[in-house]
C-alpha cells in the first residue's frame, strides 16, 4: 500500500453485503483466556491484526503455545491453567492498549520479573490505575519511568486473593484485566469498583467471555465483583465479527442514501459497538435487526443529533463524519477518555475536520460538528486506525479526500481499504 490513499466518491449510493473480519476485542479477551485455560482451546474467526499478532507473540513468549492459521483465521491454544509457565521476560506491545493492560495483569500470575513496553505513543498512554490495582494484592507492579505509563515492571509471584480496588474512569480495560486473572488467585478476590466506568458495554463482554469458558462471577453486590479460585474450560469458540470495524460500512450507508448488510452481528452481539446503528436510525436511517445480520438504509435527509458516546466511544469518530452531511450540529459527550486512546482522538477529530473546512467546536468531552461545505485535503491519521477508516467516509461523498499512512489499519482492519472498495464497487 502507498503512502496515501485518495478515496473515490461514489456515484450511486451503496448497496452490498459484508462481513468484518474478527473483533479485536473479542479476539483478545479469547486468546488470554484460553491461556489460562487448563486444556487445548480451538478459537475461530480470528482477527489477523497487528494487535492480535503482538498478543499472539508475548503469549508464546510467556511460555503459552500458540498455533494460529491465517489463512483459516483460526489459533490453538493450549492453556497453563493459571500456572504461567515463563518466569522472566520483556514484551513488545507497540501500541495494543488491549495487549499491554491484559499482560500486565497476567504477569502478576508468574514467578519472576517481566518488562512491558510499547512505541512513543505507548509510552504516554496511562496505566498507573491498573498498577494500583495489582500492588494492593502484594504485587510489585511499577511504572519504571515514575510516569504512570509504561515501560511498567512487574514482579510477579501469583495472586494470593484479598480485596483489590479498581478506578475503570480512563480505560475500562484496567477493571477486565483484574478481572480476567482473578480465577487464577489462590483465594477468594473481590474487586471493588472507586468511581465511574467508561465503555461499560466492554466490561459485560469481558464477564460473558469468562463465563462462556465456565467462570462464575458473584454480582450480587453493586459495583464489586466476587471471584472465588476457578478453572477457565477450554473450548471450541467462534469470535464475533469487528462491531467497531462494522460502523464504518453502517455509515457508509448512511452518508450515500444506500443499504448496507452487515452479517454474523445481531442484537444478541457480545459487542456494545452494534448499537452504534441506534446512533443512526436516531440520525433518520432505517435500521433491521436480522436473526443473522443487521442492515441499515440511508435517507435523504439526516439529522444531527446530541449524543452521549461514552459506552460506544470507539464508533465516536465513525459518527463525528457522518454528521457534516446532516442538517443542523451534532454534539458528541462524555469521551474524554478518547484522549488516552492511540492519539487524541477528540483534538485530532476536530482537527481534521476543520482543516478541509467544517467549523467544530472541541470540548473537554467530546465536540459539536457544524455541517458546512467540505473541500478535498489530505488528512492526517496520527498512527491512529480509526482516523483512517472514519474519515475514508467523507471521500465517499467529497472530491478530493486523501488518506495520509492507510497501512495504520493493519492494526485492526488490514483489508479495510480493500473491502470498502468492493462495497462500493471501485476494485
Amino acid at each position: 500500500m502507498s503512502e496515501t490513499i485518495a478515496i473515490q466518491p461514489v456515484s450511486a449510493p451503496i448497496h452490498g453485503t459484508i462481513r468484518p473480519p474478527g473483533s479485536k476485542s473479542l479476539t483478545n479477551r479469547a486468546l488470554v483466556i484460553a491461556a489460562l485455560a487448563r486444556g487445548v482451546t480451538r478459537l475461530s474467526g480470528v482477527l489477523d491484526s497487528r494487535d492480535t499478532e503482538v498478543m499472539i507473540d508475548s503469549l508464546r513468549r510467556l511460555g503459552i503455545p500458540v498455533e494460529q492459521s491465517r489463512e483459516l483465521g483460526t489459533a490453538v491454544i493450549n492453556g497453563c491453567g493459571g500456572n504461567l509457565p515463563a518466569h522472566s521476560f520483556d514484551l513488545w506491545l507497540e501500541n495494543s492498549g488491549t495487549s499491554i493492560r491484559f499482560l500486565t495483569a497476567v504477569c502478576a500470575l508468574g514467578q519472576g520479573r517481566f518488562r512491558l513496553d510499547g512505541n512513543t505513543r505507548m509510552r504516554e498512554r496511562p496505566i498507573g490505575d491498573l498498577l494500583d490495582s495489582l500492588k494492593q494484592f502484594g504485587i510489585a507492579a511499577n511504572s519504571e519511568l515514575g510516569t504512570e505509563c509504561p515501560p511498567v515492571i512487574v514482579n510477579g509471584t501469583g495472586l494470593r486473593g484479598g480485596t483489590t480496588t479498581v478506578n475503570a474512569g480512563v480505560s475500562s480495560q484496567f477493571l477486565s484485566a483484574m478481572l480476567m486473572v482473578a480465577p487464577a488467585s489462590s483465594a477468594p478476590v473481590e474487586i471493588r469498583l472507586t468511581g465511574p466506568v467508561v465503555s461499560e458495554p466492554y466490561i459485560e463482554m469481558t464477564l460473558a467471555v469468562m463465563e462462556q469458558f465456565g467462570v462464575e462471577v458473584d454480582r450480587s453486590i453493586p459495583d464489586a465483583y466476587r471471584i472465588a479460585p476457578q478453572s477457565y474450560q477450554p473450548r471450541d469458540y467462534d469470535i464475533e465479527p469487528d462491531a467497531s470495524a462494522a460502523s464504518y460500512f453502517f455509515a457508509a450507508a448512511a452518508v450515500t442514501g444506500g443499504e448496507v448488510t452487515v452479517e454474523g452481528l445481531t442484537a444478541s452481539a457480545l459487542q456494545g459497538d452494534v448499537h452504534f446503528v441506534d446512533a443512526l436510525e436516531r440520525m433518520g436511517c432505517k435500521v433491521t435487526w436480522g436473526q443473522a445480520s443487521i442492515t441499515v438504509r440511508g435517507v435523504d435527509r439526516l439529522t444531527g443529533i446530541d449524543i452521549d458516546m461514552n459506552a460506544i466511544s470507539d464508533t465516536a469518530q465513525t459518527i463525528a463524519c457522518v454528521a457534516p452531511f446532516a442538517e443542523g450540529p451534532t454534539r458528541i459527550r462524555n469521551v474524554a477518555h478518547m484522549r488516552h486512546k492511540e492519539t487524541d482522538r477528540v483534538s485530532a477529530v476536530v482537527t481534521e475536520l476543520t482543516r478541509l473546512g467544517l467549523t467544530v467546536e472541541e470540548h473537554p468531552d467530546g465536540m459539536t460538528i457544524h455541517p458546512g461545505p467540505i473541500h478535498g485535503g489530505t488528512v492526517s491519521t496520527y498512527d491512529d486506525h480509526r482516523m483512517a477508516m472514519s474519515f475514508a467516509l467523507l471521500g465517499l461523498r467529497v472530491p478530493g479526500i486523501v488518506i495520509a499512512d492507510p497501512r495504520c489499519t493493519s492494526k485492526t482492519y488490514p483489508e479495510f481499504f480493500r473491502d470498502l472498495g468492493r462495497l462500493c464497487g471501485n476494485v
